[in-house]
């Protein structure tokens, strides 16, 4: 394998990398700050537009591996969702409900298959050079894994911050009613004689 397309093998991992494997996350993970999340959402697609361009142009693209049917279905399910997100309907509008269920499960849909895909890219690699890519796959497995917690606390730190909430300097203790759903109902039955 020459130098020149072991560099060009290279540089559409890194690319790839760099757009599915970090600012797809990253952009996931500051979904609450809308203005952020736009232009992560643009870089990353025009990063990964960068990789495919150069996989079109540099590789044999019989896609007789999973790798290349993976990357395929990851493209036109990205640009899909680059359209789903340039004409989505107006907040309070009839079909935003629907679309922001069907943008929401696409972006998942695209998440999944651009990381599943990094690790078919890495294989491809290994098979294709023979070079050790376990450090590779430990650093994108830990990176993920972090993105994913964090992902995971965000979620919940609303919950999580109402949890040390107190009233005063008293804790919140529950009330009989909130112990029992049918304190009512036994508070009725215990009353009666017998």
């Amino acid at each position: 394998m020459s130098g020149e397309v072991l560099f060009e093998i290279k540089l559409h991992g890194f690319l790839l990398w760099a757009s599915v494997g970090f600012l797809m996350p990253v952009s996931i993970l500051v979904k609450r700050i809308d203005t952020y999340l736009f232009f992560s959402n643009v870089i990353s697609v025009l990063v990964a537009t960068a990789a495919t361009v150069m996989s079109i142009k540099y590789f044999d693209n019989s896609f007789n591996n999973d790798h290349q049917r993976i990357g395929l279905a990851f493209y036109a399910i990205m640009w899909f969702q680059a359209f789903l997100g340039i004409f989505r309907p107006h907040r309070g509008s009839k079909g935003r409900s629907i679309w922001y269920i069907f943008h929401w499960l696409m972006g998942i849909a695209l998440s999944l298959l651009g990381v599943i895909n990094i690790y078919t890219g890495l294989q491809a690699y290994h098979k294709r050079t023979s070079n050790n890519v376990r450090i590779w796959t430990l650093v994108f497995t830990v990176q993920i894994s972090l993105v994913f917690f964090v992902y995971i606390v965000q979620e919940k730190w609303h919950y999580i911050k109402k949890q040390r909430d107190v009233i005063g300097n008293k804790t919140v203790q529950p009330t009989d009613q909130e112990m029992s759903p049918n304190y009512q109902q036994h508070k009725e039955v215990s009353s009666e004689p017998c």
